[in-house]
């Protein structure tokens, strides 16, 4: 269905399917990725054929049954229920265990509230969300946008630690997977197999991460050094600790903010990466994926909305490539390099930016 969709397609506006130079050609898709192909390329015609095609695309994938995203193009083409109908194992139970846990600790937050405990969760979430997640373990230890030096280095991965997402080598792994291949069979949160799977649902299922994933050869730049093989080893004490030195400081209120909405606050932003910013948006770059651009996960998760000039500039320490495109990643990563804590900061190159470009 997949395949008349972008035969319609093709008959109704055919200079939708002229190949991207670097692009494989056509008969290399399967058919779910010659929809996937048309729909990127669809930014380059006017409006009105643009809304033409994009209802007889939509119209010939929900016709198989499938349904489309609210308020977006994308059609889910390979739907998958990560709850029900499978075995959950123990890895699986504990995974969704923790995530319910915190999300039912914040049931006491408007019990507990007082403005050092919220102060302690807006510490905390720029600690581990910017620093820890964003900066470090997304942008240097990722993508190796910049350098640090190791000292450095090894805090601010220690302070994503404490964002309860998982180790370094864990999150790194999963992440340059899903670059490898964005929104196909392989990646692993793609909305194609619906928004909550892409949003949450993804990280309840280990056979199905160690089926996509495979073996972690992907990360042995962490993997040959000490530290991060004992963050591994020892995931699940340091979280326990700050919940510990927590309590001894605040009581149950530091417990509460600091710890479950601070996390469950986190979690979700981030995930809307996974989501949000490969459904709701603009695309400014011809990446052949779904990611797009979205100004409110900018804002809330320190410039990482800028999800569609990632995908087209991986490498880049700035996603927020606008003036007003808020990035408060990168301001940080410009002030550590103004006071030469960071540098060899890698920013997109003309030839690239010209070769990511939408042809018209």
């Amino acid at each position: 269905m997949a395949l008349t969709a972008s035969l319609l397609a093709f008959k109704f506006c055919p200079e939708l399917h002229r190949q991207h130079p670097k692009s494989p050609p056509s008969h290399l898709y399967t058919d779910r990725r010659l929809v996937l192909h048309t729909r990127t390329r669809i930014v380059t015609t006017d409006v009105r054929r643009r809304k033409n095609v994009l209802k007889i695309v939509n119209a010939a994938a929900e016709s198989d049954g499938n349904g489309r995203i609210l308020f977006s193009d994308v059609v889910v083409t390979r739907p998958r229920d990560a709850y029900r109908g499978r075995k959950w194992n123990s890895i699986d139970i504990a995974t969704a265990g923790g995530v319910v846990g915190m999300h039912l600790l914040c049931g006491f937050a408007p019990f507990t509230f007082n403005w050092q405990a919220l102060a302690v969760a807006a510490v905390l979430y720029v600690v581990t969300g910017c620093l820890g997640i964003t900066l470090c373990f997304h942008r240097y230890l990722s993508h190796r946008s910049f350098k640090l030096p190791k000292w450095l280095e090894y805090t601010f991965a220690y302070c994503g630690v404490l964002a309860l997402q998982g180790s370094p080598i864990d999150w790194v792994s999963k992440h340059r997977r899903h670059h490898e291949f964005p929104d196909l069979e392989r990646d692993i949160h793609s909305p194609l197999e619906g928004f909550w799977f892409s949003h949450m649902g993804w990280l309840f299922d280990s056979e199905y991460l160690a089926k996509k994933c495979g073996k972690q050869n992907n990360v042995m730049d962490l993997e040959k050094q000490p530290f991060y093989r004992f963050l591994k080893t020892t995931y699940a004490i340091h979280p326990i600790a700050l919940t510990l030195l927590l309590y001894a400081t605040g009581g149950l209120p530091f417990v509460i903010w600091g710890m479950g909405v601070r996390t469950v606050w986190l979690y979700h932003i981030t995930w809307f990466l996974s989501s949000a910013c490969h459904v709701w948006g603009y695309k400014s770059w011809d990446t052949g994926d779904l990611s797009l651009n979205n100004w409110w996960v900018g804002i809330l998760a320190f410039g990482e909305g800028w999800h569609n000039n990632h995908h087209a500039f991986q490498y880049s320490a700035r996603h927020g490539l606008e003036w007003w495109q808020l990035d408060t990643t990168w301001y940080m990563i410009r002030l550590l390099e103004i006071v030469g804590l960071a540098h060899d900061v890698r920013l997109p190159t003309p030839n690239h930016i010209k070769r990511m470009s939408f042809k018209s």
